[in-house]
């Protein structure tokens, strides 16, 4: 069944919400909705005592390494992490207690799908222990009028050419344990979720799919509920009280994710 999934995003060692779409190499522009002195792994100690697992610690960008581990130690196998994994860092990731490591840009240079990097990889940690994040961007539509969605990789800066299908979810699938996507046209912005793409994952994903983007309002969980007949989770972030946000109170989350046992 659908579950809330928390969230510990990092940027420059501290723990942040950001406008996805702000984010740039130079930092020019970069859009915080919120910032606080509370470390990582108060966050994670958190959501440790609540039992709630599966949450993503997202690097965005370099200097949050320390940060990153601080929270996979307060919360041993109850954390994903991710922002900067390849081959030669995951194992070390694994073996400070996350449950899974987070890969994207790494595994698809020059805009391709590297399918060497990805098999080594799967070697390093194991299937079980990999999440996919397929973020992506609306950029058209197809013959018959549907959405459609290219891959975004390096902070969600470049589209690449590769699409979100039924093909690439299946072939994907053959190498994870899960896939993450944000939505990143309206990641961080509280305007609303891409229900046509939370459709399309709950209709094609083969695995676990967690969708992140645009959440505003404890209703955004039932509504993911209903519309994904309990196939996917949903990562809530900025409207949250935690990250001072006032669409969504934590406590609500954590009853939610009771009941649904």
């Amino acid at each position: 069944m659908t579950k809330f999934r928390p969230c510990i995003d990092l940027h420059d060692g501290k723990v942040k919400q950001i406008v996805g779409s702000s984010l740039s190499d130079s930092g020019v522009g970069l859009k915080t909705n919120f910032e606080t002195d509370r470390s990582s792994a108060w966050f994670a100690e958190l959501y440790k005592k609540d039992c709630i697992k599966g949450g993503h610690v997202i690097m965005l960008g370099k200097g949050n390494e320390f940060a990153a581990k601080a929270a996979l130690s307060a919360y041993p196998g109850g954390l994903q992490v991710g922002g900067g994994i390849s081959a030669d860092n995951a194992r070390e990731y694994i073996d400070a207690g996350a449950s899974h490591v987070i890969v994207t840009s790494w595994i698809f240079p020059d805009g391709k799908l590297d399918r060497e990097r990805l098999e080594k990889l799967v070697g390093i940690v194991g299937k079980k222990h990999l999440v996919l994040d397929l973020s992506c961007k609306r950029t058209g539509f197809d013959e018959s009028g549907k959405p459609t969605w290219n891959i975004a990789v390096n902070r969600w800066q470049t589209l690449i050419d590769i699409k979100i299908t039924e093909d690439t979810l299946k072939d994907l699938a053959n190498y994870c344990d899960e896939f993450l996507i944000h939505a990143a046209d309206v990641e961080g912005k509280q305007q609303g979720m891409d229900d046509d793409l939370i459709r399309f994952l709950a209709k094609y994903s083969p695995i676990p799919a967690t969708y992140a983007g645009g959440a505003k309002s404890l209703e955004d969980l039932e509504h993911v509920k209903e519309i994904s007949d309990g196939k996917i989770d949903l990562t809530i972030g900025s409207a949250l009280d935690l990250f001072g946000g006032k669409g969504v109170k934590y406590d609500d989350c954590v009853k939610f994710n009771q009941a649904q046992g």
